[in-house]
């Protein structure tokens, strides 16, 4: 599959494209001859990091808090009258959390709900006329808690299954359509998602409790993901364990809910002790 061939000239827009998965996937996208729209919610980051992105004729920054619906009009109004069109949607804001539900404020879920399932929905919504038009896809950057929960991430995991069932019948209703829509799991990496994860009363945990340097590498995620798209895959799960997880939460579930009960209970500063 030749990725440039593919993505040459199509108009991709990448929410949360300020860091992490966002970011890289925003640069593989520029070095791909694509016209890239970052959105994020801090326009004075992105316009330091779009010369990294593309060419100016070919990148177009916008503030965009994903939760507002008015903002995800607005960046899809802006992606259309800069660049004609709008051919891929990566709907990759998102936000963590980790806290047990017990000991949990409840705006906590609201706000994982706000980014992670609303602001898909939200870009979705208004980008759908064009994305039809154009034959293009939406992708939704959901986890592999979105298949096989994870204790401690109450909101997360709620919100990237709900993620996933949003897309999952998008599809279906645009079988006919030429429609692509991708559900793009990956497994644990690098990023800054846990640096800036929510506690139980609502402020960021500021650290990290794994090893960020033995993830997978957000260029790395962002390539898969390039894949994904160029052949217009419906699903991509990423790493042996994450593919594993999935499979195994099919098929033996309350073995799985011990092993990532374990798995959860070794982290640094675990919920659990």
């Amino acid at each position: 599959m030749n990725l440039q061939q593919y993505f040459s000239g199509k108009v991709v827009i990448v929410t949360g494209a300020s860091s992490g998965i966002g970011l890289a996937t925003a640069r593989l996208m520029g070095s791909l001859g694509a016209k890239v729209v970052m959105a994020a919610r801090s326009y004075d980051k992105l316009l330091e990091l779009a010369p990294s992105v593309a060419p100016s004729d070919r990148v177009l920054p916008v503030r965009c808090d994903v939760t507002s619906e008015p903002d995800c009009r607005a960046l899809i109004d802006a992606a259309v009258e800069h660049f004609g069109g709008i051919d891929i949607l990566v709907n990759n804001a998102g936000l963590s959390m980790r806290a047990m539900f017990k000991d949990l404020d409840l705006k906590v879920l609201h706000s994982l709900m706000d980014v992670n399932f609303w602001g898909t929905v939200n870009c979705t919504k208004a980008a759908l006329p064009h994305l039809l038009n154009s034959k293009g896809q939406v992708v939704g950057v959901i986890s592999i808690a979105g298949y096989s929960a994870l204790p401690a991430r109450t909101g997360y995991s709620a919100s990237k299954y709900a993620v996933r069932g949003f897309l999952d019948t998008l599809r279906i209703e645009h079988l006919k359509d030429g429609l692509g829509v991708l559900v793009f799991a990956p497994g644990y990496t690098s990023s800054n998602v846990r640096n800036a994860a929510l506690t139980a009363d609502g402020t960021p945990q500021g650290e990290t409790p794994l090893a960020e340097d033995k993830l997978m590498s957000a260029e790395d995620c962002a390539k898969a993901l390039a894949k994904g798209l160029a052949r217009r895959r419906s699903s991509v799960t990423l790493t042996a364990l994450g593919r594993a997880t999935v499979w195994a939460h099919r098929l033996f579930p309350r073995l799985t809910d011990k092993l990532t009960y374990s798995y959860i209970a070794r982290e640094a500063n675990s919920p659990f002790k």
